[in-house]
């Protein structure tokens, strides 16, 4: 009874179980697979960054965290995935793959991602790096659960509203920052430049400074030419020159302007939208093809290098000198002024003069023109001098304005030639002030001038004179500058230099200048924008550094110090992170903004250890926080046991690739190795002559060698054959002696034959067996013979080979005897090369000559 209680019981446990595991199946069915480099988790998670990869073949979708994966990477659900033509890739905000190839590089693109919970939960913000400043000269309010940067970028925030904290590393969870507030984003910047940018410049993902409108230099530390200012601004319109750079004043040194002479190759004249040069009066094209270069007819060019009109009735007068080289019809060239010419007076055909005013009309005098005061006809076109008001222009009589400029012209009036006379050479215009008759032609103002000129006091100038300044009314005029300045620019009392030993300072004369400028040439010039103070111009000239570029390092005003340091306001340097900080906001382990141990994780500003589940021992790395952190695995409630989720292979089993050891070979693999092939079959090719050269010359060799042997081979096989013949003698009779000898298994004392014997061993002969040397016997039967030594046989000098086995104490016997009579009768010639030996008989053969040869 008591076991089917307990049976029951285990049943309905079974049966709760099981429905509170399908109730989180159900739930189960939407959960992911999170994936670091070497470990997956399967479980539920509301982490977003990185990307989801999916295939048909895998129950789940895998999401990949940053980092960098091949097709080795465990486990072997990575393996399948990367390796599987069919995977397709959902990057995250942020995240850009673009090509799914491996090795396979999930990685944030270079910015910023905002997460607005922690463990980079939910919909992230990304905010990229910008190629202007404009992002680094605000602050925006952060509201943050955790923070994503990519690799070589730093953000700089402010906490609680006044410091300033550089973070360098992902933040998984922005509340165990050390002791901050609310966060505002002030910078987004690249830590790839080296040196650093100049505050104007932005410095890009590729390590290149990007400079904004005006900014030059490798890392944007000057302006641009023909900009100015910290600002470097646009110098005025119109100026080719100016006094340009981060201190220069703008000042216009030298101006084009629109429709310039050297334009359409005109020197006195406005050039035309058409190309075709409109000349002043008294000019025209001169022999060279030059335009209003040369003085037109009827004027020459004078001392001031103006084309001047001739005297009234000369028709063409000399260059320099204004003498008359051709007087008109009508006139004659005066005697005393060879620069005038005379006009004939008018006789009646009586002989009688007519007085001025008047011609003659035949035998009476007849009135002029109005128009005239003398005549040469009764029209006013016939006026020889005009009558009081008028002048003569091409042959009319025209009358003036208050300014003395002729009617109908841009040519101003000159009482003494009765005459419209030309303005000078650059003036576009020009006029006499309260013009009468009493006025002379050395009381003409210019009203307007040529293009590039600007008017000074009447007259047409390349540039403003000292003390005045040219007008932003009109762009022409030189206006005076204000008592105080000596030099101005733009308005009359905006200073460049200052009167009375004063200095100036952004226009104005002062004393002194202030703390971010050098007092240089009477004027106070701006230190670099990087510069709080500077010894010079340059943005290496630093002495002192304003707040968002706080860091003093050789001269230069830097925004931050690196990774592992901090900015110390009290000492104004650089100091050093605790150790178990990899970056940090001020002194101690209590400060880390992240962890240098790959074990620790960031608890409250300090590191403590991450204590990661699962298989791995440290946290993801980039991200500051464990896989296992990050994935949930709920589990049967009120048990340890997890709720049940779709089956996905391969998330805890190792990487297999290509067990076989085989691929298909590229067409390149394949290339090398054909090449490889023909140049082994070329060195072949190569060396067989000279292998053929060395196999002739070893057989040549040996050829000789037999020759030598078959020469010296009669002494040395004669004593090799006796030799061979005493020892198996000697074995034979020893073998006798043993059965004779031996009495109840123990030798006795064998004759001096068998000590004989040994000493042949001891000497160099045949050695005992194994069996002699145990027992003391004779061995039972031949025993393998050893090479003999023949050192102890009688040889000539010459001989190849210096002994052999048989000792030099012992008696000749009959066989030794034979051997000499041989060896005596018998001896080749003994050759310089190497021989071979040949077999030689034991004398059991037929053609043995042994004396002790049985029949």
């Amino acid at each position: 009874m008591t076991l089917d209680f307990h049976g029951m019981l285990f049943r309905l446990l079974l049966i709760s179980a099981f429905f509170s595991a399908a109730q989180g199946a159900a739930v189960a069915i939407n959960s992911t697979v999170v994936c670091s480099a070497g470990q997956c988790i399967q479980g539920f998670t509301n982490t977003t960054i990185g990307t989801v990869l999916s295939s048909p073949n895998v129950a789940s979708n895998v999401l990949l965290l940053p980092g960098q994966y091949t097709s080795t990477t465990n486990p072997q659900l990575l393996h399948q995935l990367l390796t599987t033509s069919s995977t397709s890739s959902s990057p995250a905000t942020g995240f850009n793959l673009s090509t799914f190839s491996l090795p396979l590089n999930v990685a944030l693109q270079p910015g910023l991602a905002i997460y607005p919970q922690a463990l980079y939960s939910g919909q992230a913000q990304f905010t990229a790096l910008t190629n202007s400043t404009a992002s680094g000269n605000s602050s925006i309010p952060l509201s943050a659960g955790a923070l994503a940067l990519s690799s070589n970028i730093w953000v700089a925030v402010t906490a609680g509203g006044s410091d300033r904290v550089v973070i360098w590393d992902s933040v998984p969870d922005v509340s165990q920052l050390p002791g901050m507030g609310s966060l505002s984003l002030s910078t987004i910047e690249s830590n790839a430049c080296s040196p650093q940018c100049s505050s104007a410049g932005v410095c890009s993902a590729s390590g290149q400074c990007t400079c904004p409108p005006g900014f030059s230099g490798s890392s944007c530390e000057i302006c641009a030419k023909g900009f100015f200012g910290t600002s470097c601004q646009a110098c005025p319109a119109g100026c080719t020159t100016c006094d340009d750079g981060t201190s220069g004043t703008g000042r216009c040194l030298s101006s084009t302007a629109a429709n310039a002479s050297s334009a359409c190759n005109c020197l006195n004249g406005v050039c035309g939208t058409n190309g075709q040069c409109t000349c002043n009066a008294g000019w025209t094209t001169a022999s060279n093809g030059t335009q209003c270069a040369s003085c037109a007819p009827g004027f020459f060019l004078d001392g001031n290098g103006n084309c001047a009109v001739c005297q009234l009735g000369c028709q063409q007068c000399a260059d320099g000198s204004g003498i008359c080289v051709a007087c008109k019809q009508g006139f004659t060239q005066n005697a005393n002024d060879r620069t005038k010419c005379d006009a004939v007076q008018s006789v009646t055909t009586t002989g009688t003069v007519c007085p001025d005013g008047s011609f003659s009309n035949g035998a009476t005098c007849q009135p002029c023109s109005p128009s005239c005061s003398t005549c040469s006809g009764s029209t006013s076109n016939d006026c020889i001098v005009c009558g009081n008001g008028q002048f003569s222009l091409s042959g009319s009589c025209v009358p003036t304005d208050s300014n003395g400029v002729c009617a109908g012209s841009s040519m101003i009036a000159n009482n003494n030639k009765h005459e419209c006379d030309s303005c000078p050479s650059k003036c576009t215009s020009c006029g006499i002030p309260n013009f009468n008759v009493a006025s002379t032609i050395n009381q003409l103002q210019c009203k307007g001038c040529l293009p590039g000129f600007v008017l000074s006091n009447g007259q047409c100038v390349e540039s403003c004179p000292t003390g005045t300044f040219l007008s932003p009314q009109d762009n022409l005029t030189c206006t005076a500058c204000s008592s105080q300045c000596s030099s101005c620019l733009g308005a009359a009392d905006f200073c460049l230099t200052c009167n009375g030993g004063q200095l100036a300072s952004g226009g104005k004369c002062v004393s002194s200048c202030p703390s971010n400028a050098l007092a240089t040439a009477g004027a106070c010039t701006t230190c670099h924008p990087d510069c709080a103070t500077c010894s010079g111009t340059s943005f290496s000239q630093c002495t002192t550094c304003p707040s968002d570029r706080p860091v003093l390092s050789n001269g230069r005003c830097l925004p931050t110090c690196s990774k592992t340091q901090f900015f110390d306001r009290t000492s104004g340097s650089c100091q050093s992170c605790d150790s178990s900080c990899s970056s940090c906001s001020g002194a101690g382990p209590s400060n880390c903004l992240a962890c240098s141990s790959s074990t620790s994780v960031l608890r409250g500003g300090s590191c403590a250890a991450a204590n990661c589940g699962g298989n791995a021992t440290a946290v993801v790395p980039g991200l500051g926080v464990c896989l296992s952190d990050l994935v949930s695995v709920p589990q049967v409630s009120g048990t340890s046991v997890p709720i049940p989720l779709p089956t996905v292979t391969g998330i805890n089993t190792p990487a297999v690739t290509n067990t076989s050891g085989s691929r298909a070979l590229t067409w390149w693999e394949i290339l090398l190795m054909v090449l490889g092939c023909v140049f082994i079959f070329l060195c072949i090719l190569a060396l067989f002559p000279a292998a053929h050269a060395r196999e002739a010359r070893t057989t040549d060799g040996r050829v000789r060698g037999v020759e030598e042997y078959r020469r010296a081979g009669g002494r040395e096989k004669v004593a090799l054959r006796v030799a061979r013949l005493r020892n198996l003698e000697e074995e034979r009779h020893m073998a006798a002696l043993g059965k004779l000898n031996q009495v109840g298994g123990v030798p006795s004392a064998l004759p001096s034959h068998y000590a004989r014997s040994r000493r042949l061993s001891a000497t160099g002969g045949d050695t005992d067996s194994f069996y002699s040397q145990v027992t003391g016997l004779p061995p039972r039967a031949p025993a393998p013979r050893q090479p003999v030594n023949m050192r102890s046989v009688e040889r000539p000098a010459s001989a190849r080979y210096s002994g052999t086995t048989i000792s030099s104490a012992t008696s000749d016997t009959e066989a030794q005897r034979y051997a000499k009579s041989i060896e005596e009768r018998d001896e080749p010639e003994i050759g310089q090369g190497g021989t071979w030996l040949a077999p030689a008989g034991t004398g059991t053969s037929q053609e043995s000559r042994n004396p002790f040869r049985r029949p």
